[in-house]
C-alpha cells in the first residue's frame, strides 16, 4: 500500500524523537508512539485497516445504498484519522484515510472475503499441501535410470517390448504362455475400434489397387502371382463379414515390461519372451530409446503413448485375450491349494456346487490325509461340523490339537455303538418308514455279521428285526423321542423263539456271548456334541473292521437326519466298505441321500482298481461333483482316464505328480493344483513319521520343563544349608 517504504535514520531526527518524548512526559502516550519509524507505519497501516474493516461491516450491516454510503464513509474516515495521534516521521493519515476512502470497495461473499484473499488463502493452502505427504509419493519409486534399452527401476532392472508383426493364422491362447510365466511382469493389450464405414473405403481402395495390379501382370504375360490372389480373397471375405455385421475391425497394441533384480537375469528372460512368441511367428521388438513410454504405455493407466498398433478383425482379436486357463477362484469357500497353472488359490465352496460330495483318489503316501485334514481343519473354522471314520488312527493328533472328540472303538474300549438306535425327530419320515428303513439297515449289518444267508434265514431275520422293536413297544405308532431301543442280546433271544432259525443263533452268540461280544452289545454311549468328532476303528480286528465301520456310519447316519446342519462325513479307506455289497449300497445311499441333509461325504481311497470295479463305487464317484487326482501308479492310470475322461496331457501330469500335486475337479471345472499348509497347519495334519516323533518328543520335553517349574516362578531363591538338602 506504500506505506513501507523506508527512510534512512538521521541524527537531528533522533534529536527531536527524544525531545518530543520528554515533552510529553505526564500526558497521554498515543499506541505506538515510542517505536521505531519503521514499525510506526506498520502500526499506523493495520489500524488504518481495522478501521476500514470496521466501517465496512458497519455498511454491510445498515445496507445502505452505494450511493449513500460513500460519503459518509469518507467524512467518517477523515475525521477518524485527523483525530488519530501522529508520531514524528509518520506519514499524513489523514490524506491517506482519504484516498483510501476514494478507492473502490471490495465486494465482500458472506464469509466477509475478497477474491484477493481467497487468493491468498489457496496459495497457502497450496503451499501447505506440498509439504504433505500423499499416495503419490508413496508409490512413486525412490530413482529411475532410463537407459536406450531398459531402465532402472528402484534396484530393478526392466525392459519393455512391443509387438509389431502377427502371422496370417494365429492359434488361440497365444499370449497365455507369457502371461502364465512365473516372472514378475506388466503386460497391457490396447484395443480400439475402428469404424466400419471407413475402413470399407480402405478395402474398397486396396481392392482396386490389387485388381488393377493383377491385370496389368496378365497383360505382360508374367505368371500369376498367389500372394495377390490371396490378398484378394482375403480383402473380398473381410468386406462381406464387416457388411453383414459378423466382423468389427480394430486396432491393436500389445506392450510387455519385465523386471529382474540383475541385468543378467533380465537378458536371459527377455530372450526366452521373443522366443516363446517367435516360435509362434509373433516377432517383438525391444523399445530403444523409448523405455520411458513404453513403461508408462504397461501401467494401468489406459495412455499409450508408443501408439504401435497393428489392424485386426474381431476373429484373430479373440485368440489375443490371455486368460485362457482355468480358475477355481470365488469369494467364498476355502483354500484348497495353488493353481499350478497360473499360481492363482483355488478357493471354492463344494457346497454351492449340486451335491456336496466329493471322493480322493491316490496311490499311498501321495498326500490325500494331508489334504482332507487341511480341508477339515478350514473349515471348522466356518462353522462346519465334521465326522470321520478314521481307519489308522491318522486323525488323533487333529482331534486333540482342535479339541475335537476321538472315539476308540475296540473291544476293550469303553465306547459302545447300539445298531438298533433310531433316529429321532425326522420330520420328513413318518416313524414306519423310519422303523422300515432301520429294519433294512440291520439286515445288510446281519449280513455283514452271520455271513452268507439263504432266503428263508434272510425272510427270519427280517422277522424277528420286526419283533425285536415290537418287544421295546415300538411299533409305527410309536414316539421314537420316548422309546429305548433293544440291544443285540434282545435279538437273539426273540430270535432262539423262532422256528427255523437253529442256524443262527450260534452265529449270533458270538458277538453277545462269544469273543465280539460287548462293543455291540450295549446301549450307546457315544456323544456327538462336538464340532469335531473322529471314529477310530484301528485297534478293531481285521473281521471286525467292516462291521465296526457299518455301524458307525449307521449311527452317525441317525444323528444326521434327527439334526439339520452343515456337516462333512469323511471316510478314509473307504476300499473296505466296496468289499461287501451291503456296505457298499450303504455307502451309495449317504453319497445319493446326504445332500438332502446338509452333509458333503468326502470318501477316501488308495485302492483305485477295487473301488471304480465296483458297481457302486463308480455311482459314488458319478454323485460326487468334486474329485481330487492325486499321484497314481501306472497300474490304475487307464482305469482313471476312462472314468474321468482325462486327456493324455493330464494322465502324464498325474504320473508325474510330485506328493501333494495332483488334478482339482468342481464340476465341470478342473485345474492342476498343488496343496499348501502353514507351518502352524503343517504341524497339526502332517503324517509324516519323522515329523510326528519329532512333535511327540518336543511334547515330553514341554511336559518335563513345566513338571520341573511348578510352583511360583517370582518367589526368591535363597541358598539352603547342607542338613535341609539332606532331609529334603
Amino acid at each position: 500500500m506504500g506505506l513501507f517504504n523506508r527512510k534512512p535514520k538521521e541524527e537531528p531526527i533522533v534529536e527531536e524523537q527524544g525531545q518530543e518524548s520528554s515533552d510529553q512526559v505526564g500526558q497521554e502516550t498515543p499506541a505506538g508512539a515510542n517505536l521505531p519509524d519503521d514499525v510506526q507505519q506498520l502500526f499506523a497501516a493495520t489500524e488504518n485497516i481495522k478501521q476500514e474493516k470496521e466501517v465496512e461491516a458497519d455498511a454491510y450491516t445498515n445496507e445502505p445504498t452505494e450511493e449513500a454510503q460513500s460519503p459518509q464513509t469518507e467524512s467518517t474516515v477523515s475525521a477518524e484519522a485527523a483525530e488519530a495521534p501522529s508520531a514524528p516521521g509518520d506519514f499524513p493519515k489523514a490524506e491517506e484515510a482519504e484516498e483510501d476512502a476514494k478507492k473502490p470497495k471490495k465486494k465482500k461473499d458472506r464469509d466477509g472475503l475478497s477474491q484477493e484473499e481467497k487468493e491468498e488463502l489457496l496459495r497457502q493452502e497450496s503451499l501447505y499441501r506440498q509439504g504433505i505427504v500423499s499416495v503419490r509419493d508413496l508409490v512413486a519409486p525412490a530413482a529411475m535410470e532410463i537407459l536406450p534399452d531398459h531402465f532402472r527401476l528402484n534396484e530393478k532392472y526392466a525392459r519393455s517390448f512391443f509387438v509389431v508383426t502377427y502371422p496370417r493364422f494365429v492359434t488361440t491362447g497365444w499370449f497365455s504362455p507369457i502371461i502364465n510365466l512365473n516372472y514378475e511382469l506388466d503386460a497391457a493389450v490396447y484395443v480400439t475400434p475402428v469404424s466400419s464405414e471407413r475402413i470399407l473405403k480402405t478395402l474398397r481402395n486396396k481392392v482396386g489397387q490389387v485388381q488393377s495390379t493383377m491385370a496389368a501382370k496378365q497383360e505382360k504375360g508374367e505368371v500369376r502371382d498367389p500372394m495377390l490372389e490371396t490378398a484378394l480373397n482375403d480383402v473380398e471375405e473381410l468386406r462381406n463379414k464387416l457388411i453383414q455385421g459378423t466382423e468389427k475391425f480394430f486396432h491393436l497394441g500389445v506392450y510387455v515390461t519385465i523386471y529382474c533384480d540383475t541385468k543378467e537375469e533380465l537378458e536371459e528372460q527377455s530372450k526366452e519372451i521373443e522366443g516363446i512368441l517367435g516360435q509362434k511367428l509373433i516377432y517383438t521388438k525391444r523399445a530403444l530409446f523409448q523405455q520411458e513410454q513404453a513403461f508408462m504405455t504397461t501401467l494401468p493407466l489406459g495412455d499409450d503413448r508408443l501408439d504401435i498398433q497393428s489392424a485386426m478383425n474381431t476373429a484373430p482379436l479373440s485368440t489375443t485375450f490371455p486368460f485362457v486357463s482355468s480358475e477355481l477362484t470365488s469369494d467364498e469357500g476355502v483354500l484348497y491349494g495353488i493353481n499350478r497353472h497360473n499360481n492363482s488359490l483355488v478357493i471354492f465352496d463344494r457346497f454351492s456346487l449340486p451335491n456336496a460330495n466329493s471322493v480322493i483318489f491316490a496311490t499311498s503316501g501321495a498326500g490325500k490325509s494331508y489334504a482332507v485334514k487341511l480341508e477339515i481343519l478350514r473349515s471348522l473354522m466356518f462353522n462346519t461340523d465334521v465326522i470321520v471314520i478314521d481307519p489308522e488312527n491318522e486323525y488323533q493328533h487333529l482331534a486333540e490339537a482342535v479339541g475335537g472328540t476321538y472315539v476308540r472303538l475296540s473291544l476293550d474300549s469303553a465306547y459302545r455303538i447300539n445298531p438298533f438306535d433310531l433316529p429321532k425327530g425326522v420330520s420328513d419320515m413318518k416313524t414306519g418308514d423310519v422303523l422300515r428303513s432301520a429294519v433294512i439297515t440291520l439286515k445288510g449289518l446281519m449280513r455283514l455279521m452271520l455271513g452268507r444267508i439263504t432266503k428263508e434265514e434272510d425272510a427270519l431275520l427280517d422277522a424277528a428285526l420286526i419283533e425285536t422293536y415290537a418287544s421295546k413297544d415300538i411299533t409305527p405308532y410309536s414316539d421314537l423321542n420316548t422309546v429305548e431301543p433293544p440291544t443285540m442280546s434282545d435279538f437273539e433271544r426273540v430270535l432262539s423263539g423262532m422256528q427255523g432259525a437253529e442256524g443262527l443263533i450260534p452265529r449270533i452268540k458270538k458277538y453277545t456271548e462269544g469273543t465280539f461280544s460287548g462293543i455291540f452289545n450295549q446301549p450307546t454311549n457315544v456323544d456327538l456334541d462336538n464340532q469335531l468328532v473322529v471314529f477310530s476303528i484301528r485297534d478293531l480286528e481285521e473281521e471286525l473292521r467292516p462291521i465296526g465301520m457299518y455301524v458307525a456310519l449307521t449311527y452317525i447316519w441317525n444323528i444326521v437326519r434327527s439334526q439339520l446342519k452343515k456337516r462333512l462325513l469323511v471316510v478314509d479307506e473307504a476300499w473296505i466298505m466296496m468289499q461287501n455289497e451291503d456296505s457298499a449300497r450303504f455307502m451309495f445311499s449317504l453319497a445319493k441321500r446326504g445332500r438332502k441333509y446338509y452333509v458333503g461325504l468326502t470318501t477316501i481311497s488308495q485302492d483305485v482298481t477295487d473301488f471304480l470295479t465296483s458297481e457302486f463305487g463308480k455311482a459314488i464317484v458319478t454323485n460326487s461333483s468334486m474329485q481330487l487326482l492325486l499321484k497314481q501308479s501306472p497300474a490304475s492310470i487307464d482305469l482313471l482316464q476312462k472314468t474321468f475322461f482325462l486327456t493324455d496331457e493330464e494322465k502324464y501330469l498325474l504320473l508325474e505328480s510330485q506328493v501333494g500335486e495332483g488334478i482339482f475337479f468342481a464340476g465341470s471345472n478342473h485345474v492342476a493344483i498343488k496343496i499348501v499348509a502353514s507351518y502352524a497347519e503343517d504341524q497339526i495334519v502332517t503324517t509324516d513319521p519323522r515329523q510326528l516323533i519329532e512333535i511327540e518328543e518336543q511334547k515330553e520335553e514341554y511336559d518335563i520343563a513345566s513338571g520341573a517349574g511348578e510352583g511360583p516362578t517370582d518367589a526368591p531363591q535363597f541358598d539352603a544349608p547342607e542338613e535341609s538338602i539332606e532331609t529334603t
